[in-house]
């Protein structure tokens, strides 16, 4: 017979033993900030599949809160109020926030073209030198990376705090061009009812501008977590298959005419030095693009 006292001590370590499953196996919840573009589409496509590579058990969830800008957003991820978010980088979000060093779009949202007022082409076909493109006045977000990198290179910008007055503002006329990542503008085009917006045909500004998944600096085992994910994805091609497979991509590529742009090369003042540029496998190239 079992001594009571062994009976106890046997239910006891069988109830921890349980416990412990069942919390192994309950997901661990990604609160994600709200899915408002195509943009978040693909990076929640990829996010995705980042989780699929690892054995770590995770459940996505979407802020239910209206949009904001991008300096609230890292704000919320600071605080805690969302546990992930995606951008471009620079070293100021690096700062602040914990970066998963894996460029979701290869590196493809430094290719930048223009979306312009409808009936506004005459106006890029002049331009042929960089000091042409210097009059040209373009619209960004305040906050953004690239805002910074296009001040930097001596370029004339018009800055707004929201993503949807840019678009207003373009309409309006208060800037020229409003560059985006190839695969942006087309769906953007037209977005808003009652805007007179087109693709610009024959300019393209090219830098290196990584778009990462962020989270907080105290929440170290997701960013492990997602480069892990994102990596084997890498190593088993099936990151490449979803990148170069996906919809939007896949039209822009084609519809952006890369190879027959005028292409202005950019420095990046801003790009960190953590930045994985020693790894081809990250990086588009577009002439190698079929």
């Amino acid at each position: 017979m079992f001594s009571k006292s062994v009976i106890i001590n046997t239910v006891l370590i069988l109830s921890l033993w349980l416990a412990a499953v069942v919390q192994a196996q309950t997901p661990g919840v990604i609160r994600a900030i709200p899915h408002a573009t195509d943009m978040d589409r693909y990076t929640l496509k990829m996010l995705d599949l980042a989780l699929s590579h690892i054995d770590t058990a995770y459940k996505v969830e979407l802020d239910t809160g209206e949009q904001r800008t991008q300096g609230r957003y890292v704000d919320d991820v600071i605080s805690g109020k969302v546990d992930i978010m995606w951008a471009a980088t620079d070293q100021d979000i690096e700062n602040k926030l914990q970066p998963v060093r894996i460029p979701l779009l290869k590196g493809l949202l430094g290719h930048r073209i223009f979306l312009i007022h409808k009936g506004d082409q005459a106006k890029f076909d002049r331009v042929k030198t960089f000091a042409d493109l210097q009059r040209i006045r373009l619209g960004q977000g305040t906050t953004w990376a690239d805002t910074k990198i296009l001040e930097a290179n001596k370029l004339t910008v018009v800055k707004t705090n929201k993503y949807p007055s840019l678009l207003h503002m373009l309409d309006g006329g208060r800037f020229d061009a409003f560059p985006r990542g190839v695969q942006e503008p087309w769906s953007e085009v037209n977005s808003v009812q009652g805007l007179e917006l087109e693709v610009e045909k024959r300019i393209m500004l090219v830098y290196k501008m990584p778009f990462y998944l962020f989270v907080s600096k105290n929440n170290q085992k997701l960013a492990k977590d997602l480069e892990l994910g994102l990596n084997r994805a890498i190593a088993d091609g099936s990151f490449d298959q979803a990148f170069f497979n996906d919809p939007a991509i896949r039209s822009a590529v084609e519809k952006a005419d890369l190879k027959n742009r005028l292409v202005f090369q950019l420095e990046n003042p801003q790009l960190p030095k953590e930045t994985p540029v020693d790894r081809p496998e990250l990086w588009l190239d577009v002439n190698n693009l079929q």
